[in-house]
């Protein structure tokens, strides 16, 4: 059963200060660099895309639990990430410290709530930026298909444009070194003014242009209610 002592989805200004900044960029370059560089041989196209400014919404594919740090890392930015509640009490003590400590904040995916949307404008009242992943959980398949509009309202409300970027080549967790290949890719920055619809398909668009995988947000467009 789920403690209820903390609460995990509100975080204020504060938690993004300088020292969480500097921590989360050493972390970046000191642990999760060597770490990529050395299991998956990563590599990096499109750092070009980054915008300068802050008030954007990184939203990549969902593949692992490593995601977040490689995103960060591809953007060589501070990003907060949106992550399930179920995270923050999860059994893996080592998976919660990060999560927590690098500045992650929780969400209901039934029914989100007020807070989660005073952490978000908390998030953009800084230098950081802010982290989702549409698909709403790790999808195995090489397909984009149901997607949850959240990050499209998020991105209208706080007026800010949409970053997506592509984990490629991921086939599972390395055990050796040089084992795997993964490239992360960033696309393009999609205006949040353009259209719900049309935002999706630019997202799922760029996404399977650089992954391969097969498109299918027609689905969620037609069928939102089975997202």
């Amino acid at each position: 059963m789920m403690k209820a002592d903390k609460n995990y989805n509100r975080r204020t200004e504060k938690d993004y200060n300088w020292f969480r900044t500097f921590y989360y960029m050493w972390f970046l370059g000191t642990v999760v660099y060597p770490v990529t560089k050395l299991m998956y041989n990563i590599k990096i196209e499109g750092r070009e895309n980054v915008p300068k400014k802050s008030n954007v919404i990184y939203a990549g594919n969902h593949v692992s639990y490593i995601d977040p740090p490689l995103i960060a890392l591809a953007a060589w930015k501070t990003i907060a990430y949106m992550a399930k509640q179920e995270l923050f009490h999860d059994d893996n003590k080592l998976l919660r410290f990060l999560v927590h400590t690098l500045g992650g904040f929780a969400v209901n995916r039934e029914k989100p709530e007020i807070a989660t949307f005073k952490t978000v404008k908390s998030v953009f009242n800084t230098s950081w930026s802010l982290g989702i992943f549409p698909q709403g959980k790790i999808i195995k398949e090489p397909v984009i298909s149901h997607v949850h509009k959240g990050f499209i309202m998020f991105a209208k409300k706080f007026k800010a444009d949409i970053v997506p970027v592509a984990i490629c080549g991921f086939d599972g967790y390395a055990k050796k070194l040089f084992e795997k290949h993964i490239t992360v890719k960033i696309g393009k920055p999609i205006p949040y003014t353009l259209e719900e619809d049309e935002i999706m398909r630019e997202w799922a668009g760029q996404i399977c242009e650089f992954t391969g995988y097969e498109n299918r947000i027609e689905e969620s467009i037609a069928n939102p209610a089975l997202v």
